[in-house]
């Protein structure tokens, strides 16, 4: 039910004609309509749902609620169809207006429009903060019989079928080092355990701090837009069948596929200068795109993901330069990870926005820099985003595999089609242009090539548990949580733990060792009298003697300058 009270002056209401057919006549003098002078008039929709003794009893109490705020003595209850668009059936309305009535007029004077007629209504509404108030009330329908046993049943547990699996499958590696998990709950969308969850968030701390370089800002955008903003963007019309629509308040509302849209709603917030230009505006955005459940495949297909994209605005004229930048950003990342990568241009497809004058522009624009530094790359005719040619990033990973995750697209047709403007030197409005650039692609996938690129070794920056310190026997506890405590004083920021069981060094070193700990310390009575540390390094079998200064060193570079 949604009501919206008015506390008024006057108001004059007069019965037209039948809008329900089912409906009584009204007598001759409710025909002549009535006027009634200071009161609080109630608006109500009576919506499907809605239980007949528990809403009479919750409108009576909102009613008897703000009447005591707004102290009248009057009250009117005017049915008004127009609040809600899930209406109840006629005779549920009308019961509960009736039975309204009958309770307030123990302590006001009530005065009830008639109910299923088309009428007309003058009235004067105070000024006062209280004068107009909307709510929406709710009654709880019959509790529904809940088999927690036969929910749970259904659920089932995350259950992965190794049999067709290769041994470094990242499924297999996101079991054994408790990165993530499947439900049938939410298909498509990984549940990310803490270790996992640590790669996410690093992976984009380490990319917040090359963008930092770049001079990038962030922003973040609303996951849920309205149908219209899809349909100016072209997006409907190329990725209707993969977006997840919902309703509000009888409007149609889509899960993003993409981030783009909402960059161009942040670049027409507040005009903008030529001195603004480029803006270059990064998000890890949320998207969402839906899949058959026959094609999901860990986190390399999924209906849920994060996109690192960015959208560089600026003017014709900066195109070159800014698509030059990323190359070498591109380069630079890649290189950190020990991908290499091959480069494809992609041109207009058949099914595009934008005139054909302006496709040339941004083809050519993209093409010059390829040309003009020596870039290798194929031609892909026709294969370009509906919006703008693009240059993909294809990169090899350790199995021999290529992976299509980066691109910079140069698009000249969504600020057209958003009139996104811009003061140049001479005070003329001048369209700018949009470049769309990803890294990583999606988060989710890159987290699942690294994964089996690296057999799940992560480099030490990126590994959710960098080091695993043991303690060889009981007796050894006491000085393994003294190493413990120092190694935390100099590395603060170290994600370390420990394992005090007693159970043989050999299953603690295997148990640590289904996790890829890039550094499994031992300590046992040797290492106490002589200072030392016994370090076992990346899987590697021997055990290394190490001073634990220069442990500290070495762990310190490899961190901080993320080798």
């Amino acid at each position: 039910m949604k009501i919206l009270t008015l506390h008024v002056d006057y108001i004059n209401f007069k019965p037209l004609k039948k809008a329900l057919k089912k409906i009584a006549e009204l007598s001759e003098k409710e025909k002549e309509g009535q006027k009634v002078g200071e009161s609080l008039v109630v608006l109500t929709a009576i919506e499907k749902g809605d239980l007949v003794k528990e809403s009479v009893k919750k409108l009576v109490e909102n009613i008897k609620d703000i009447a005591r705020q707004v102290k009248v003595k009057r009250i009117v209850l005017y049915p008004y169809a127009h609040l809600s668009s899930n209406l109840a059936a006629p005779e549920i309305a009308e019961e509960i207006l009736i039975g309204a009535e009958k309770l307030l007029k123990k302590n006001f004077e009530t005065i009830r429009a008639p109910f299923g007629y088309y009428k007309e209504f003058e009235l004067k509404v105070k000024g006062h903060p209280l004068s107009e108030l909307s709510r929406e009330i709710r009654t709880e329908t019959k509790e529904e019989k809940i088999d927690t046993k036969n929910i749970l049943r259904s659920i089932g547990k995350s259950i992965l079928d190794r049999s067709k699996l290769k041994p470094h499958d990242h499924r297999i590696l996101g079991q054994e080092m408790d990165l993530f998990s499947f439900s049938e709950v939410a298909p498509g969308s990984a549940f990310w355990h803490n270790n996992g969850l640590i790669i996410y968030n690093e992976l984009i701390k380490f990319m917040r701090e090359e963008l930092r370089k770049e001079e990038y800002t962030e922003v973040k955008t609303p996951e849920i837009l309205d149908k219209k903003l899809w349909l100016l963007s072209g997006h409907w019309e190329k990725y209707r069948e993969n977006i997840f629509l919902s309703k509000y308040e009888n409007r149609d509302f889509a899960s993003k596929p993409m981030n783009c849209p909402g960059g161009l709603i942040i670049f027409r917030a507040k005009p903008k200068s030529y001195k603004d230009l480029p803006m270059r505006v990064a998000e890890f955005g949320i998207v969402h795109r839906h899949e058959l459940s026959g094609v999901l495949a860990g986190l390399f297909r999924v209906i849920e993901f994060t996109q690192d994209d960015a959208h560089i605005f600026c003017t014709e004229e900066q195109i070159e330069s800014e698509v030059l930048r990323l190359l070498n950003l591109m380069k630079r990342i890649y290189n950190k990870f020990g991908f290499e990568y091959k480069i494809e241009f992609s041109t207009r497809p058949k099914r595009r926005i934008g005139s054909d004058a302006l496709w040339n522009k941004a083809e050519k624009h993209l093409e010059n820099v390829l040309k003009k530094n020596k870039v290798k790359y194929k031609v892909n005719k026709g294969e370009g985003a509906f919006y703008g040619p693009k240059v993909d990033f294809h990169i090899k990973d350790s199995l021999e595999r290529t992976w299509q995750c980066g691109t910079i697209q140069v698009d000249f047709s969504m600020p057209e089609r958003f009139d996104l403007e811009y003061i140049d030197k001479d005070n003329s409005r001048k369209r700018p242009v949009m470049i769309h650039r990803a890294i990583f692609g999606s988060l989710e996938r890159f987290i699942g090539i690294l994964l089996e690129h690296t057999k799940g070794r992560l480099p030490v920056w990126l590994a959710p548990i960098q080091i695993r310190v043991l303690s060889f026997t009981d007796r050894n506890e006491p000085y393994t949580r003294k190493v413990i405590k120092k190694l935390g004083e100099a590395i603060s920021e170290i994600r370390m733990d420990a394992d005090f069981r007693s159970v043989p060094i050999p299953t603690k070193i295997k148990d640590a060792e289904l996790f890829r700990i890039p550094y499994i310390l031992v300590i046992g009575d040797r290492e106490k009298k002589g200072g030392t540390l016994a370090v076992r390094v990346k899987g590697d079998k021997r055990i290394k003697t190490m001073k634990p200064e220069k442990f500290v060193k070495s762990l310190k570079k490899e961190i901080y300058e993320k080798i």
